[in-house]
């Protein structure tokens, strides 16, 4: 058998296009498979979406119900054993970093049924880990996996929000996020952003007023200009304040943003936090839930030369963070009833033993079932944060690893 560096050479070395070709080839000379197919998911998280050129010509897998979406909501791999007990089918996530991108199937003969040994079993989970960063790199030099990734058409607004974002769910031993959109194909202004150092992790909620194209310009230009702030080194309160800037300064206060900003420090739990407009946070603590109280400050964009001033609170081990657009409070249903907050706290509640990248798509099925299948009036934003803590063994290994660069 190659060694795994084998197979990702190969993958560096092959084009955008091709990566998944050599992937299922080194599958099916390591492993004699009968097929190889790698499902994307798509931006609703609904779906599982072939890989192949356009038109698709088959069916994509539904995430709820079926084995690949198991192998993809667990995030471990799930064996099928076939009818003839002359092969099965091994699924196995496709995830880098804690993104969760979709599932690779692979048909494996199996003799009287036979389970793949575990060395089997941990080659394909190595091969699907390599093919997921490559992945990631390659979305920038061809639209293959970003167009497998389209149950539906998507709106340009939508097109522009989708590329704005990091990602839909990350992880590091002191936490995992998971964030999501709705209406996944037809966006407006709602968006987040994250970004992790050794110290700090940053976090972004964002609720553009406007709809479709005006919307999600309004939020590239406010995104952008935190990020700039942000890689400049800048504290929490001027990023704010550059980004407050550049909104007013295009608008003149006719358009604003309403944004969370949060700088939480990963050795200690302690979270700096500003309130610049409506994203609503709750947090679970001890199986309570409850909404955490901030100061109201001026959106972004609102008036010129808003200064902003950073409000704190800490974290404990066990803490769920969930933070909420306001297209959630105002969801109607068809009768004209607002989705209420005690409807809200229920939904969190229930979701409580979900991991974080999952949370966000259960929550926004159960607001859909209030809204009923009519178009959306708004767009809805969910990010759940599960803090982890930094435990002694991560503090020693990073201080080891800084010891190693030095």
């Amino acid at each position: 058998m190659d060694r795994p560096g084998v197979v990702e050479r190969s993958l560096r070395e092959a084009a955008p296009h091709e990566i998944f070709d050599v992937i299922r080839s080194a599958i099916e000379r390591r492993h004699g498979a009968v097929a190889v197919d790698l499902l994307l998911v798509d931006y609703a998280l609904t779906r599982l979406q072939p890989v192949g050129v356009l038109p698709h010509t088959r069916e994509p897998v539904p995430v709820h119900g079926s084995a690949p979406g198991r192998a993809f909501g667990a995030q471990d791999v799930h064996i099928v054993y076939g009818a003839s007990q002359s092969a099965i089918t091994v699924y196995v996530p496709v995830s880098v970093r804690g993104d969760r991108l979709g599932v690779l199937g692979v048909v494996l003969p199996a003799p009287e049924g036979e389970r793949p040994a575990p060395e089997v079993l941990e080659d394909l989970q190595q091969c699907a880990d390599a093919l997921a960063h490559e992945v990631v790199v390659a979305e920038r030099d061809t639209d293959l996996f970003l167009q497998a990734r389209r149950a539906d058409r998507l709106t340009l607004a939508a097109e522009m929000q989708w590329q704005l974002l990091p990602g839909r769910s990350c992880a590091r031993p002191e936490y995992s996020l998971g964030a999501q959109l709705e209406p996944a194909y037809a966006i407006f202004g709602d968006s987040f952003d994250w970004s992790a150092s050794a110290e700090n992790l940053f976090v972004t909620v964002s609720n553009g007023m406007g709809e479709g194209i005006a919307a999600a310009l309004l939020t590239n230009l406010a995104i952008n200009a935190l990020r700039n702030a942000r890689r400049a080194g800048l504290s929490l309160c001027d990023q704010a304040a550059l980004a407050d800037q550049a909104v007013y300064g295009q608008h003149e206060g006719r358009q604003y943003l309403s944004t969370l900003l949060f700088r939480f420090h990963l050795p200690t739990g302690h979270v700096e936090i500003i309130d610049a407009g409506s994203p609503k946070v709750w947090r679970v603590r001890g199986g309570v839930v409850e909404t955490i109280a901030l100061e109201a400050q001026m959106p972004l964009g609102m008036v010129e030369d808003t200064v902003y001033v950073t409000q704190s609170f800490q974290v404990e081990p066990g803490d769920r963070l969930l933070f909420i657009s306001d297209g959630i409070y105002d969801a109607l249903s068809p009768s004209g009833e607002k989705y209420s907050l005690r409807a809200l706290a229920a939904s969190i509640s229930n979701t409580r033993l979900l991991p974080a990248a999952q949370v966000p798509r259960v929550m926004l099925q159960e607001l859909l079932g209030h809204r009923g299948s009519g178009p959306a009036t708004d767009d809805s934003l969910v990010m759940c944060l599960d803090w982890h803590g930094t435990t002694p063994s991560v503090a020693a290994d990073r201080g080891a690893g800084y010891e190693e660069l030095l």
